[in-house]
């Protein structure tokens, strides 16, 4: 949600600039004096907001030209209600703060869709590119863990489970010694996570793959956070990259969506295509971050 926040907030504007555009209309009134819609045109379109502003819907204009066959209002529903229901009572408020309604914050979801779409229809992936993401893959697996404080604490708990490795007695153990707060009650159990993965501790991640389901680490695993003792409930193995191709794709094309050099290109041939002329030469070299000068005031 935060990309999405971040990288299109100045599509909210939208409306308000096209509206300035029109000639006559008062904004704003004062005693003997006013403030005409052309007025607050001539200033927005200084302001690096209102350049962001138009540069963001001209992007918008031609992907959805280029694009929107392929991106149904129905994925959209789908993606906003996943945000919303990870958000929960606190989505409202963080709309507020980054000045989005549910209708603005659609719209940059559609737009982030678009993006894909065009990245996907520009940019194949090749055996290298899965081979290469191969390396690092891992499927998702489920592990418990057990959080002490001391190494001395993490080979005691080892110790207990060298005489009885159940999962019932793992969690037993966890109720009793984690200091992990918020899954010591459920035995120590964590989201199911993969090679994607961003939330964990690298080390912590690097141990729990290395287990065979059913199995827990013989020594304690050390992070930030402390000792850790963990043990293996669901591991499907690794498999084959041919196995895997779909899940492989996926990925490569998350990593390259987040890259902003990719995508400067993806966009850059989209507004190539799009043939974009700037009308008003004082907003010239609002595309210049995609597109050459010459090209953008054609």
């Amino acid at each position: 949600m935060k990309k999405w926040l971040v990288a299109l907030t100045g599509l909210v504007l939208a409306l308000t600039l096209a509206g300035c555009a029109s000639n006559g209309g008062t904004v704003a009134s004062l005693k003997g004096a006013k403030i005409t819609q052309e007025d607050y045109y001539k200033e927005l379109k200084k302001s690096a907001a209102g350049q962001a502003t138009l540069r963001n819907m001209i992007v918008q204009k031609a992907l959805e030209e280029q694009y929107g066959s392929k991106v149904s209002s129905k994925e959209v529903t789908k993606s906003f209600n996943d945000v919303k229901k990870q958000y929960g009572s606190s989505f409202s408020q963080v709309l507020a703060q980054n000045s989005l309604t549910e209708s603005s914050f659609k719209d940059q979801i559609k737009t982030s869709l678009l993006s894909a779409a065009a990245l996907k229809d520009q940019k194949k992936v090749t055996d290298a590119d899965l081979k290469k993401q191969f390396k690092s893959y891992e499927p998702k697996i489920t592990v418990q863990h057990i959080l002490v404080k001391t190494e001395a604490e993490a080979k005691t708990i080892i110790a207990e489970l060298d005489k009885d490795n159940s999962e019932k007695n793992f969690t037993a153990l966890a109720k009793k010694n984690s200091t992990d707060t918020g899954t010591k009650d459920n035995g120590g159990k964590l989201p199911a996570f993969d090679n994607t993965d961003t939330s964990l501790d690298s080390t912590f991640k690097t141990a729990a793959f290395k287990l065979k389901q059913g199995t827990y680490t013989k020594t304690p695993v050390k992070t930030q956070y402390g000792y850790h003792v963990i043990r293996s409930i669901k591991n499907p193995g690794k498999g084959t990259m041919k196995e895997h191709k779909a899940e492989l794709t996926k990925q490569i094309y998350t990593t390259w969506q987040s890259d902003q050099t990719i995508m400067n290109g993806v966009i850059t041939k989209v507004l190539k295509k799009a043939n974009v002329s700037i009308k008003d030469n004082d907003l010239k070299n609002v595309l210049s971050s995609y597109l050459s000068s010459s090209s953008s005031s054609k």
